[in-house]
């Protein structure tokens, strides 16, 4: 396929699910819920961790969650005391478990009774003139299990591109807290991080159209399938690539459906 008609059908499903009436169906739903940017970026930090299977299930369990902290994450996650965290014993969502839920509470008070914002937690680690977030993810992941009790079974959560993950999560939380348009999709309320240092999330549906459409040749589905599509939608977006995500993942996801 050549480049001018990628370009149009890129174009075409980016406009078309880059709309407000996106949010409702997805994951994206729970953050929009909240005002404050730490309430945002705790919800959408949580929310994207447990974001695979079917949708419906992803948003019930993370509505729950948060039902759980009475619908103020950032207050709750500041001022909980240990023995409030026993209601969480039973929250999971597939293999997220009440072991990574704990562990999730600990380090998040930790850290926000040291730091404004989450923004830091991977800003920190890069650095103005990078090509990529890779740094920013890796900085993140050792930062995240530096507390003494961090339990290994976590780690799949929070993966980490020198294990040549596609950190697919962790992609797409970036990209709502850091693109900004004005359609009112993606957060963007991330200042120290651009959008062309963005990795774009890999799903199945991702996978499958952007090699229907000549972005990925590598036959894993790896990091290194992450850099090869990022590079290829940089041919059409060097300032802002992830922007096609809206187009891989919509047009993958509807055409599954029948939709298209």
């Amino acid at each position: 396929m050549n480049i001018s008609k990628t370009k149009e059908i890129l174009d075409f499903y980016y406009k078309k699910y880059n709309t407000i009436e996106f949010i409702k169906d997805d994951p994206i739903s729970i953050p929009h819920r909240f005002s404050t940017k730490q309430d945002i970026e705790i919800s959408a930090f949580w929310t994207s961790v447990i974001a695979w299977g079917r949708r419906n299930m992803i948003m019930k369990n993370a509505t729950r969650l948060f039902d759980l902290m009475d619908n103020a994450p950032y207050d709750f996650i500041i001022n909980h005391e240990e023995k409030d965290r026993e209601k969480f014993l039973d929250f999971k969502h597939r293999t997220f478990q009440p072991t990574d839920t704990l562990y999730f509470l600990e380090f998040l008070q930790w850290y926000y009774r040291n730091n404004e914002s989450l923004e830091n937690a991977f800003s920190n680690y890069l650095k103005p003139d990078d090509n990529s977030i890779e740094s920013a993810l890796v900085g993140f992941h050792n930062l995240f299990f530096s507390l003494e009790d961090a339990p290994h079974r976590t780690k799949k959560h929070i993966p980490t591109p020198l294990r040549k993950s596609t950190c697919k999560k962790l992609n797409m939380f970036l990209r709502w807290m850091v693109r900004k348009d004005d359609n009112g999709v993606d957060f963007g309320i991330w200042k120290s991080i651009k959008p062309s240092q963005l990795m774009i999330p890999i799903d199945v549906h991702v996978d499958r159209i952007a090699r229907q459409l000549g972005l990925l040749t590598r036959k894993q589905r790896d990091w290194k399938a992450v850099e090869e599509i990022t590079a290829n939608l940089k041919l059409y977006d060097a300032d802002d690539p992830v922007k096609y995500d809206f187009a891989l993942f919509g047009y993958g996801v509807m055409e599954s459906k029948g939709r298209n």
